[in-house]
């Protein structure tokens, strides 16, 4: 079987109410920050069409996208 890393991003443009969070409390805690993106990272150990995942679950194609590499 193949291991591969799935990342999901929102897309440019869509409100991440989470980064938006957090690059909040780094600036109260002190820290300078600029910005403050989140994303998933799946690591998948399958011999499946793990785009066909991605599509169908992981990501929702109209707020996100997608990147399948394959690490081992």
């Amino acid at each position: 079987m193949a291991v591969y890393e799935v990342r999901i991003d929102l897309k440019e443009g869509v409100l991440d109410a989470e980064g938006k969070n957090t690059l909040k409390a780094l600036g109260l805690l002190g820290f300078e920050v600029e910005s403050v993106k989140t994303s998933k990272l799946f690591r998948i150990t399958t011999d499946d069409d793990v785009e066909a995942m991605c599509e169908r679950l992981l990501a929702n194609p109209v707020i996100h996208d997608f990147s399948v590499t394959k690490v081992e």
